[in-house]
């Protein structure tokens, strides 16, 4: 794969160039397909082993289809579980359904609920379109990956690096202990200050996710701040 070549210690002086070369093509295309939604949108994550009959799945596709009524569009990551369900809910209420793919080992396949589809090489690549899209983040239970989404976006927003969007944590019961750990570590050891827990909001009510997502957006609360809150996110 090609991420396994540029991650290699040793290149040679022209597979550096085309490296470079083929990460802004990518980029540049990243950039046109979300120029091209045309209203607000929010990404929604979560795990991809989902089945269509996991409560993650169908609450996934109720919300995205939430989405779609208010106008807005819906970007996941374009492959199946709750990815599907969310590209799912929102094509099937009349809204506009992305999804940024990625290549893998095992070739994730594109779900067939999309009306704006690219597949990306790199995940950072990938990762920044999510982010470039959104007004808004609703978090699904999900594994490492969707660890990693989370955790970027709120390292985004504690440092100013992007706007202080609302993140959305969609069931109690599933992020309870991480949020324990983050209550009972991060905050008691001093790692982050009280208000960094205010970057999320936790729900189980499909309406209320939605909700905290447009009120914030309404409410214009994703003004850019005078400074970073944070000097760094150690």
């Amino acid at each position: 794969m090609e991420d396994r070549r540029i991650f290699a210690s040793v290149e040679e002086a022209a597979d550096i160039e085309r490296h470079v070369a083929l990460i802004a093509e990518e980029f540049r295309q990243g950039f046109e397909a979300v120029a091209s939604i045309d209203r607000p949108a929010a990404t929604i994550f979560g795990s991809a082993r989902v089945p269509q009959d996991d409560p993650a799945y169908v609450a996934a596709r109720a919300v995205a289809a939430r989405f779609a009524e208010k106008g807005w569009a819906v970007v996941t990551g374009g492959g199946p579980g709750v990815m599907e369900a969310a590209n799912r809910g929102a094509k099937e209420a009349g809204g506009l359904s992305v999804g940024f793919n990625i290549e893998l080992p095992h070739e994730q396949r594109s779900n067939a609920y999309l009306d704006l589809g690219l597949t990306f090489r790199h995940f950072y690549a990938r990762k920044t379109m999510f982010v470039k899209a959104a007004e808004g983040f609703v978090v699904f239970p999900g594994g490492f990956g969707t660890a990693d989404e989370l955790f970027e976006s709120l390292t985004l927003i504690q440092t100013g690096k992007i706007l202080d969007f609302p993140v959305v944590l969609f069931n109690s019961d599933y992020w309870a202990e991480l949020l324990e750990w983050i209550t009972g570590e991060l905050l008691a050891d001093r790692m982050i200050s009280p208000e960094d827990l205010d970057l999320l909001f936790v729900t189980d009510d499909i309406d209320a996710a939605v909700a905290h997502v447009l009120d914030c957006y309404e409410r214009r609360c994703a003004e850019p701040p005078v400074a970073p809150a944070k000097a760094d996110a150690q």
